[in-house]
């Protein structure tokens, strides 16, 4: 038996979900997303469930169907652990990404996280760069973040990589542990309390799945050795999974990731690059696109030395990106309008058609 507080529930989903209660409906939260069908878990107990007809017609991508996290409407069937999903809760946070290649498609990996833990470990998977592409993301979502340093056991110079991650990132808290030894195992129990959700991401082989391992006090996610040449690691978890953590909170283990590119990310951006962002008001045109115009600030304190050159450079490389997203996304939603203006056209001609014969009778 599972209650709806040890899962997260709130006064805020509580309100959300009082008209489909009078209908009466049940509520449960997705733990795993299968191929075809859910794992929700519900005060009764874990069920297996599916998505109704109208939902899988009314979806405009797959964005708008259940994710782990989401709180989902259902319906049971009689006598049996199994149920209909015909609606979900409005998510509180999310964290997604563009689909991974051509398609220009927002893909939602995990929803209604409180905290995000980015992890990278100090064996070789540490990179700056791509800690502000997670950080622009996770703000992006609404989740708070926070960065673990895993592997401390195998790293020399454990305080130059905090430090280096300090400068990164501006008012996030980097916590250096070990899953190998236990090294800030301690702190990071106490951030997770219970009724709240945390998510682990990260790319392959940094040790999220031995992390949530020593959380929950036994093996419940496989792992496996990282490459000793590259320190490349092994997709060992295949899917996103809600686990429950024993004396309270949730957390989601996902796969390792090996890209993240962005999606729509306004605030992510302002929230990540507050230090570059600062400069972009006060160039001489309004216009300045911060590559090589006289005035511009942004440059300037580049050249100064006020703005770090790798920051900057990153910064510029997102925006680049976001703006080509936004082109494509356009586009795509010029030739789905002219789809659609081109059926009502049709209709309209038959429904034309249908009065002359009407009148021609």
């Amino acid at each position: 038996m599972i209650d709806l507080d040890t899962l997260g529930w709130s006064d805020e989903f509580e309100a959300a979900f009082q008209t489909h209660k009078a209908n009466g409906l049940d509520i449960g939260r997705v733990s795993v997303e299968h191929r075809d069908c859910y794992s929700v878990l519900t005060p009764d107990g874990e069920v297996s469930a599916e998505v109704a007809g109208r939902m899988l017609h009314t979806m405009d991508s797959t964005a708008d169907l259940p994710k782990v996290g989401d709180w989902v409407v259902i319906q049971f069937f009689d006598g049996e652990q199994r149920a209909i999903i015909h609606d979900f809760l409005p998510r509180k946070t999310k964290f997604s990404r563009k689909m991974a290649g051509k398609e220009f498609q927002e893909q939602v990996l995990a929803t209604n996280i409180d905290v995000i833990f980015i992890v990278q470990s100090l064996d070789g998977n540490f990179n700056p760069r791509r800690l502000e592409r997670t950080l622009v993301l996770v703000h992006e979502g609404g989740a708070r973040p926070v960065v673990l340093l895993n592997k401390t056991d195998v790293c020399d110079s454990v305080k130059s990589k905090v430090k280096e991650a300090a400068e990164t990132i501006a008012d996030v808290q980097i916590l250096p542990v070990s899953a190998t030894n236990g090294t800030g195992l301690r702190k990071l129990k106490k951030i997770i309390v219970a009724g709240k959700t945390y998510a682990f991401i990260g790319s392959s082989g940094v040790g999220k799945s031995t992390l949530i391992n020593r959380l929950v006090g036994q093996e419940l996610q496989k792992t496996q050795d990282v490459r000793a040449g590259d320190s490349k690691g092994r997709h060992t978890t295949s899917r996103r999974e809600l686990i429950l953590v024993p004396g309270g909170g949730c957390v989601i283990d996902t796969p390792g990731m090996r890209e993240l590119a962005l999606w729509h990310a306004d605030e992510g951006m302002t929230e990540t690059f507050s230090d570059v962002e600062q400069w972009l008001g006060q160039c001489r045109f309004s216009d300045c696109s911060h590559v090589r115009e006289i005035g511009c600030a942004v440059l300037a304190a580049v050249e100064s030395g006020e703005l770090e050159r790798e920051r900057y450079e990153s910064y510029m490389k997102m925006q680049h990106e976001l703006a080509f997203l936004e082109s494509k996304n356009s586009k795509a939603g010029a030739l789905e309008r002219r789809q659609k203006d081109k059926k009502l056209g049709k209709l309209y001609k038959s429904i034309q058609n249908e009065k002359r014969k009407r009148k021609q009778s």
